[in-house]
């Protein structure tokens, strides 16, 4: 860290200055950088498209008590992402924090700098975890999504120990994300689903095909860390076959990705021309991250994982509510 030039007289004139308004931005704003927060457009739009089909199997956009409802509901959905991803993301860090700090690339984060303390991260944790529970009030008499609250939370902070005892961790880490679109149509239909499972159907489509994108793009990812993970017993897939083997195994990921979003449209016929644009160009942006890296050469790793990546879910969601409802 850079040895500062402010004299003690500036440094009581800045901190008389500051308002308590621009400390707590301060706050929030390390906090927000903590849990990644501008990653919640990985998960988020594939949640919305799973409303946006569920709103389209009902068919009852006419009623106003329906429409009430719906909003409620849709808020509810916004409030379950946000507090579990943060409990999730919180949580991690805080697992991590050892392990960060021994690593170089991510010795720099929030815990191991010292910026954070633990004890106020697992009171985020905690926080977040009560703000989901208690989001998944808003759909009652929809009690699925009470139900389901705690099993639900096991399995998102509990990818945080995955890699310390198997490499299907990035598996693990895929299907939390994709829990997002099967979450969000058990609260808009989980009466139905209580009569008809099969009614699940679009929504295991849509979350199975985000398992697999994110299990690929984070073994990608991985790649960075494959010699320290190895030399620290961290089972991550680059670290127990090496790069070039786990970008081949990404690849298959993401070939996988594209055929179960090819299947939708089986499930969701209303989907057409628009949506099979969105694939054809979801793929081109696959193809184009593995261009971007090769194992002898990860330096351009973040731009694959964050451009391409944070684009996907966008293009579909966009195609999938022009087919359903332009």
């Amino acid at each position: 860290m850079a040895t500062s030039t402010i004299t003690p007289a500036a440094t009581d004139h800045r901190t008389a200055a500051e308002s308590p308004a621009r400390l707590n931005r301060g706050r929030l704003g390390t906090y927000l950088e903590l849990v990644r927060f501008s990653h919640t457009i990985f998960a988020l739009p594939f949640a919305v498209m799973a409303a946006l089909i569920a709103i389209h199997a009902d068919g009852q956009g006419g009623s106003a008590g329906f429409t009430q409802s719906l909003v409620l509901r849709m808020l509810g959905i916004l409030a379950c992402m946000v507090t579990a991803r943060t409990a999730a993301m919180a949580f991690n860090r805080l697992a991590d924090r050892t392990i960060d700090a021994e690593n170089p690339r991510t010795a720099n984060r929030h815990l191991p700098r010292g910026d954070v303390s633990p004890r106020n991260v697992l009171l985020l944790v905690v926080a977040s975890a009560i703000g989901f529970i208690a989001a998944t009030l808003l759909f009652l008499p929809n009690w699925l999504p009470l139900v389901l609250a705690l099993p639900v939370l096991a399995w998102l902070l509990g990818y945080s120990f995955a890699k310390r005892f198997t490499s299907l961790a990035h598996l693990w880490l895929g299907a939390a994300l994709g829990l997002a679109p099967v979450a969000a149509w058990i609260a808009l239909r989980g009466e139905t689903l209580l009569h008809d499972p099969a009614d699940m159907t679009p929504a295991l489509i849509l979350g199975l095909a985000v398992t697999a994108w994110v299990a690929g793009f984070d073994i990608i990812y991985a790649c960075q860390d494959a010699g320290f993970d190895a030399s620290h017993g961290l089972h991550s897939v680059p670290a127990r076959v090496g790069v070039a083997a786990a970008l081949t195994r990404a690849k298959w990921l993401h070939i996988a990705t594209l055929l179960l979003l090819a299947l939708l449209p089986q499930a969701v016929p209303e989907l057409g021309a628009i949506y099979w644009v969105a694939v054809a160009a979801i793929a081109a942006l696959l193809a184009w991250e593995h261009a971007l890296v090769r194992p002898d050469d990860l330096s351009r790793v973040n731009q694959a994982f964050f451009t391409a990546n944070a684009a996907i879910g966008l293009v579909l969601l966009a195609a999938i509510g022009i087919d359903l409802w332009v």
